[in-house]
């Protein structure tokens, strides 16, 4: 409680000092990131590389300071933070960015990429993706690049080996219209609450389970209570490296050009560190928590919610460009097989 509090403390005092403008300290400007997960995620580790990137090359103008455990705030209040430019970039989930822009709901569509080379082959598309990431320009940011957030898979204190399991299950969801629905249509019984809440609420028995990816086990501790991981692989939900839109527009055509290199660097350095990290995690979380994980028949899941693709579709028209453009690129894959 102590350590929260000093840091809600930090986070107001940070709010009252930054101005739109940015701060300026012995000359430079600093650029402030913030992020929810630790210094040893892969996600922090690429913002170091994206900090060293800056630095080497405008450190007479730029200093980065990163913030990462939420010290500024949650995503949703780092996100608004961004947009008047109290700070100057944030790591958010897609799901934070819906409110925004109805073209990142389609991330909560189950089983949208046909595999993972798919849905990098989609990300790394950095032509088509500037379309979706030019979207929230109007509320003042934009996404910069993309952090691969591996695939999200259901876990639980009794073992899912096949639909059927999830009946009349309480399962933990984002609190996402879309992932509501897609665990309902498996007949669980969807609880969107917030990610913090997850481990009292399974070692209570409020909920059954929850869905994430492996590093949830060990990061987060939900091995401890959740023994049972089954790769049924229904999302596969990118995090976005946001920036305020003014901050970029004020760049120079170079400096712009550093920052955007930065960014990339960012998201090759995130993807090898993720690649390590989860393999990392299974290790832990096999030999030291005890947790089974399980390869179950994807079709067999995917067949129970592929008719929420033309609910999404139909309640909403924004995604339906971005979605047969994915369906181009799965269909491609076929014929490469």
């Amino acid at each position: 409680m102590i350590k929260k509090a000093a840091a809600v403390l930090m986070a107001a005092a940070m709010a009252v000092s930054l101005t739109g403008c940015g701060s300026i300290t012995s000359g430079k400007r600093i650029i402030r990131i913030s992020h929810a997960q630790s210094e040893t995620h892969p996600e922090h580790l690429g913002l170091l590389a994206f900090k060293e990137y800056v630095e080497e090359r405008l450190g007479d103008k730029y200093e980065v300071e990163i913030f990462p455990n939420e010290i500024l705030g949650s995503a949703q209040k780092a996100i608004e933070l961004t947009q008047t430019g109290a700070i100057d970039f944030v790591v958010a989930g897609t799901a934070n960015l819906e409110t925004f822009a109805d073209v990142y709901e389609i991330f909560s569509m189950p089983y949208l990429f046909d595999s993972e080379d798919v849905y990098k082959t989609v990300m790394e598309d950095s032509d088509y993706m500037e379309q979706v990431y030019e979207s929230t320009d109007e509320a003042g940011f934009r996404v910069v690049t993309w952090y691969n957030a591996g695939t999200r898979n259901f876990y639980a204190k009794t073992p899912i080996r096949t639909p059927e399991d999830l009946k009349g299950k309480k399962i933990r969801v984002q609190q996402s219209p879309a992932s509501v629905s897609m665990v309902n249509s498996f007949g669980a019984a969807a609880a969107p609450m917030g990610f913090g809440e997850v481990y009292t609420a399974i070692q209570q028995g409020v909920i059954d389970g929850a869905e994430n990816n492996e590093l949830a086990l060990t990061n987060n501790k939900h091995g401890e209570v959740a023994k049972y991981y089954s790769y049924n692989k229904h999302q596969m939900v990118p995090d976005m490296l946001v920036a305020n839109l003014k901050f970029l527009e004020g760049l120079s055509p170079e400096e712009y050009q550093i920052f955007k290199d930065a960014a990339a660097l960012s998201t090759e350095v995130e993807m090898k560190e993720w690649d390590k990290s989860i393999e990392e995690a299974k290790k832990i979380a096999t030999e030291d928590m005890g947790v089974e994980f399980i390869d179950v028949d994807v079709d067999a899941f995917k067949a129970k919610v592929l008719p929420l693709h033309e609910k999404m579709l139909n309640d909403n028209p924004k995604i339906r460009d971005f979605y047969e453009h994915i369906q181009t690129v799965n269909e491609q894959a076929k014929g490469e097989e």
